[in-house]
């Protein structure tokens, strides 16, 4: 369930500004959105793991606050972070 090193670079590599940038913004959304994604998944099956739900809800919020950071700050970078990751907004 969490990530492995391969995927978080892979990520990093994709979204970072250079190879070692994992704080920036654009690479911590797209951090939580595979993160969002896995625990999408395992709820599937496992309905009542609410535990597991409760922590997808919080990772929810966190990348939602973040984005909205974005949107005030840097909308190009907003908008291709969307697109990239095939977001509803």
């Amino acid at each position: 369930m969490a990530l492995t090193k391969e995927e978080k670079a892979n990520i990093i590599k994709e979204f970072g500004k250079n190879k070692n940038d994992c704080g920036s913004t654009e690479v911590q959304i797209a951090i939580l959105t595979h993160e969002i994604n896995d625990l999408t998944a395992h709820l599937k099956t496992h309905i009542h793991d609410y535990h597991s739900k409760r922590g997808m809800l919080m990772k929810v919020g966190r990348r939602k606050k973040l984005l909205d950071y974005l949107k005030k700050n840097d909308v190009v970078s907003y908008r291709e972070v969307i697109k990239k990751l095939n977001l509803r907004k």
